[in-house]
Parts: C-alpha cells; structure tokens; sequence
C-alpha cells in the first residue's frame, strides 16, 4: 500500500481549478434568464409567471450545490486519498474519491517520464510527474518542483537499471 502523499498545495491549486471552471456551470442557468426575460418583455408579461421560477430556482440551486461541493469539498478529499510509492519493481498509485483506484505500474513499462506545471501549478510551485507506458499515461500530481524532478530522475535511473538488466 502506497504511503507518500502529495504536496498539500494540491488542495489550494484544485480549489482555484475548480472555482474557475465551474462559473461555467452557471452559464446554462445565466441563458435561461436571459431568455425568459426577453420572452416576457416582448409579451408584456411578467417574468415569472406561470410558476417558471421553480425551473430557474431548481437549476440555480442543483448547479450551485455541486460548485460548492467541487470547490470546497472534493479538492480536500481527493488530497486525502492520494498516495504513491516508487520501488526499483513498480510504481504503486492510490487515488479517488468514491471509488478508490489502484494502479501498480511495472518499471520495465515505462517508456519515459516528463514533469508537467500548468499555469496554477506555477502559482502554488507544484509540478505533476507523468509516466507513460506503451498503453496510457499516468500522473502522479502536486509534487513540490524539486520533488517532482527528483522522482523523475529517479524513475527514469530505475528505467535504464532494468532495460541494462535485459
């Protein structure tokens, strides 16, 4: 079982992530407005007639419960469920967060690995480690930068340990 957790800035930088992307949640209920208002200001009629501020109202409230939880709650979850391990045989990922995963990668798959930073992992000086296999690619996120290009280097010396070992 994996035991190295991730960097705890990962919790700051999936919260800014997250807020972010989900205002655009929030553009399906904003054209629904705008719609209706237009609608009824071409009729005359008043804008919530009819009981129409049960939709508008249900759509706000559902799309603001899941912002709220994708913001304030998941990102602290899925930093708790996160961890890996890298011996000189594989690399052990834990992670999820209703369902937990885990992925053992053997290091004599491994093809190569990069590290990755975006611009809000710049932010919060974290960097993710990719690991690419002949199948997929696996990432381990969040690492502090220096970590992140240890365990890069690391994995990659075990890499060319095994394939000198063939």
């Amino acid at each position: 079982m994996p035991l190295t957790r991730i960097h705890d800035n990962a919790v700051k930088a999936w919260t800014l992530a997250a807020s972010l992307y989900g205002l655009s949640w929030f553009i399906p209920t904003i054209i629904y407005l705008i719609a209706v208002t237009n609608l009824k200001a071409e009729t005359g009629e008043a804008i919530f007639q009819n009981n129409n501020w049960w939709l508008f109202g249900g759509i706000f409230l559902i799309t603001f419960l899941f912002y709220v939880a994708t913001v304030f709650f998941f990102p602290r979850i899925r930093w708790r469920r996160w961890r890996y391990e890298v011996s000189e045989k594989e690399i052990d990922l834990l992670r999820g967060i209703i369902i937990k995963k885990r992925t053992l990668v053997p290091i004599n798959r491994v093809q190569h690995v990069d590290t990755i930073q975006g611009p809000i992992d710049k932010r919060y000086k974290i960097s993710s480690v990719a690991i690419s296999t002949a199948a997929t690619t696996h990432e381990i996120p969040a690492l502090d930068d220096e970590t992140a290009d240890d365990l890069r280097n690391k994995i990659s010396s075990l890499v060319q340990k095994v394939k000198e070992d063939v």
